[in-house]
């Protein structure tokens, strides 16, 4: 352990952010550079000889959390990132991304804050970059193997890295133009700057995986046809039908899913655009979801110059500490979230449904109608008399996934079978109904964290790599059946 009286002599201090006047005016990191590292030794100090560290029950990569905050509080940050990789691939996506459900099961917080579990991790492996500490694991001999892998997000990448380290011959096909799936391309620049995924991909090919952009399976290439080039397959192409909102005005123009609205300003920073062909400027905003996807439409459309931004949330607004009866730790809580995009500006409703949409006589939306909701009998229903309309020129639908994308031919063309919920259904080693092909991720999972999804293509790993040589010695931290520890 490190101080035996660190949570006694130190409270919780977490990342400072730049100030808001600031960071709305450039697509940077919201952090201030530097500014974890200071205060890091003293906050990993507070990490307790708890006994039974909840922490690794609470994080499905099983993170050796007391180990390392040992090691980053005697600053022997060599030590500190061994123990951070040996249990993960990516943590400096996982240290700027993961709402960290290890820290709700954090013992300290049964009567204290927290430790700060995730700023400990980001500042162990940015140190372990700056000190070259990240090196390429190339792998002694080769298989003879090989493997695709269909998809870049971080299933499909943890999956890629683990099977190339074991000697396997893995490419990646990802049919965006650029690699790294909803992390490129969903995650706003200001929660997390690219070239954190840049050089993971350059280290991964330095390694040997191979990468292929701009190949949609399904329709540029035949699924049949990858089947037979490769050993093994692993599907990892994310849940990425969204969920739609059938309402009246819904064909109305300027009406987006969250998914086509966020990459274009990312498009942007890659230099592909000098403006997005989507934007907020000069409009009144609406977000309709309240969750992590519509806070990143809300500070986008702030660093777009929106006139307004309106966050609307079906559910009740959630309580801001835990609910120790129905939200007991060491459970993830559903609390009330001020994230760095609502401290930027906006309003945000909660209970509202939205009833329908008006346009202008150009077939633009101009209003949105809402009424507020209430739950009646174990349903929501519209309030009586609560209806109204704000405006709105520009709405964006972030109300989540609701399974990976038919429509390609992926799933018809592998003859795969989906299980209840419409998810690619798989066994216990993550395979699926057809021999030799493998999924992970949220495309078998459903909608998820990206700490899950690096669990999963981890785990399918192991899979596969049992499946091509009859034995593995790589980890495999979850099974598919396994679930967030939540009421």
């Amino acid at each position: 352990m490190a101080d035996p009286k660190g949570f006694l002599n130190h409270g919780r201090e977490v990342a400072k952010t730049r100030p808001v006047a600031e960071r709305v005016k450039d697509w940077n990191e919201v952090y201030v550079p530097g500014s974890l590292l200071p205060i890091i030794s003293k906050q990993a100090s507070r990490c307790m000889d708890c006994g039974i560290p909840f922490c690794h029950n609470g994080c499905p990569l099983g993170n050796l959390i007391p180990e390392w905050n040992d090691y980053a509080y005697r600053e022997d940050w060599a030590a500190a990132q061994e123990r951070l990789h040996a249990t993960n691939n990516f943590p400096e996506f996982t240290g700027r991304l993961c709402p960290a459900p290890c820290e709700s099961a954090c013992v300290l917080g049964i009567n204290q804050q927290p430790v700060t579990i995730k700023n400990v991790e980001v500042s162990i492996i940015d140190k372990a970059w700056e000190t070259g500490d990240v090196a390429p694991q190339i792998p002694e001999r080769l298989s003879g193997k090989t493997v695709a892998v269909i998809g870049s997000g971080p299933a499909g990448l943890a999956a890629a890295q683990q099977l190339t380290r074991a000697g396997h011959t893995v490419a990646v096909y990802e049919r965006a133009d650029r690699i790294g799936g909803l992390l490129r391309y969903g995650i706003p620049e200001f929660k997390m700057e690219k070239r954190h995924i840049n050089r993971r991909i350059e280290q991964m090919r330095a390694e040997g995986t191979r990468f292929r952009t701009g190949v949609e399976i399904g329709r540029d290439l035949k699924a049949t046809d990858l089947k037979k080039r490769y050993d093994a397959v692993v599907i990892a192409a994310g849940a990425t039908t969204a969920r739609d909102l059938p309402v009246p005005g819904r064909e109305l123009k300027g009406i987006y899913q969250a998914m086509e609205y966020l990459p274009l300003s990312n498009k942007v920073q890659e230099g592909d655009y000098v403006a997005p062909p989507i934007s907020a400027e000069g409009k009144h905003v609406v977000v309709i979801g309240g969750g992590d996807t519509g806070a990143d439409c809300v500070g986008t459309a702030h660093r777009q110059g929106a006139a307004s931004v309106t966050q609307l949330e079906i559910m009740p607004r959630p309580n801001d500490e835990r609910h120790p009866v129905n939200q007991p730790w060491p459970t993830f809580p559903i609390l009330y979230k001020v994230t760095s995009a609502h401290e930027e500006g906006g309003e945000r409703i909660y209970s509202a449904s939205t009833t329908h949409f008006e346009g202008d006589e150009d077939g633009n939306v101009q209003w949105l109608h809402l009424s507020e909701v209430e739950f009646v009998d174990g349903r929501l229903t519209s309030k009586p008399g609560t209806e109204r309309k704000i405006p709105a020129q520009l709405v964006t639908l972030a109300m989540g996934f609701t399974g990976t994308d038919r429509e390609n031919g992926l799933v018809d063309q592998f003859g795969l079978q989906l299980d209840e919920r419409g998810n690619i259904a798989r066994d216990a080693e993550f395979q699926t109904n057809v021999p030799g092909v493998f999924v992970a991720g949220d495309a078998g999972r459903g909608q998820s964290l990206i700490v899950w999804a690096i669990a999963e293509g981890r785990s399918a790993a192991r899979g596969v790599d049992r499946f091509l040589t009859g034995a593995s010695d790589l980890p495999a931290p979850i099974r598919p059946t396994d679930r967030a520890l939540a009421v």
